[in-house]
């Protein structure tokens, strides 16, 4: 299982993202689900995945051969609007799906996936996609300034509560983080480590990029923060009437110790670019 989420807010685009793949209960392994294609000062892309690994491999693989291709036609250099590079980018996810369905549907294998697409383009203020495996797309709105993939419900509540188009990029990160924590500590199909990166608005490049595991120091403190502080939060809710007048204005006990964190799963083996910068 997969957890991608995307966000958008004024100030640009914050996407964050696991990397657990489970082929079986026994085979769990680490995959990045988010690919960064950028060109600084003229145009970058992000894409997250959730679905059949290889078709994801498959359309990632078709887009960066177009990329290399100078004699193209069509690639994701040469459109001038992001909603046209996301219609490009599902037919590419199309084409992989059916490339393998009629073999798959003989197995009983599942060959979709769903992405999510955001990034700017020179010209135009970042944009954030969903793009379904029909390939079919929807953007965030200012009702909905986020969008999720895969196990989405158990990071959902914060998001809800929180983003809004105001909202700070730095603050909304923090939500994505909280929504992967979250998500991470109710189903062990999505694990760490966490990939994470912020586009700010009008940098046509990625700003800031972390790959974080359970024990690096950012991660940790802001998984005990918000557990201890939530807990709190019940604790300082109004009483019921028929608690004692005492209990009511007495100050919450002291907290019990947070249970470990789970063990971090293997980082993506030889690949430099995914620890944390």
């Amino acid at each position: 299982m997969t957890y991608c989420v995307g966000i958008e807010v004024n100030e640009g685009l914050v996407f964050a993202a696991d990397t657990r793949t489970s082929a079986s209960f026994d085979d769990v392994r680490v995959y990045r689900k988010m690919h960064v294609f950028e060109w600084p000062g003229e145009r970058v892309f992000v894409i997250m995945s959730a679905g059949n690994l290889a078709t994801t491999q498959l359309t990632l693989s078709k887009l960066q051969r177009d990329v290399d291709d100078p004699n193209a036609s069509r690639s994701l250099r040469t459109f001038s609007h992001l909603y046209e590079v996301a219609e490009y980018v599902g037919e590419m996810l199309v084409a992989s799906q059916a490339r393998v369905v009629d073999d798959a549907q003989q197995s009983g294998v599942n060959v979709q996936s769903t992405l999510i697409l955001g990034g700017q383009i020179a010209g135009e203020r970042p944009g954030l996609y969903m793009v379904y495996p029909l390939g079919n797309c929807i953007a965030t709105s200012p009702e909905t300034p986020y969008l999720q993939i895969g196990e989405s419900k158990y990071g959902k509540p914060i998001l809800d509560r929180i983003i809004r188009p105001e909202t700070s990029l730095e603050d909304a990160a923090r939500c994505a983080l909280v929504s992967l924590d979250s998500t991470i500590r109710s189903n062990l199909s999505v694990g760490m480590p966490v990939d994470m990166a912020l586009l700010r608005n009008g940098d046509l490049k990625i700003s800031q990029k972390m790959r974080m595991e359970a024990d690096t120091p950012l991660y940790a403190e802001i998984h005990d923060t918000w557990s201890r502080k939530l807990e709190a939060a019940v604790h300082s809710l109004p009483r019921f009437p028929w608690e004692p007048p005492q209990e009511r204005e007495a100050p919450p006990a002291g907290l019990p110790a947070m249970p470990p964190r789970r063990v971090p799963s293997r980082q993506d083996p030889g690949d430099a670019q995914g620890q944390q910068q």
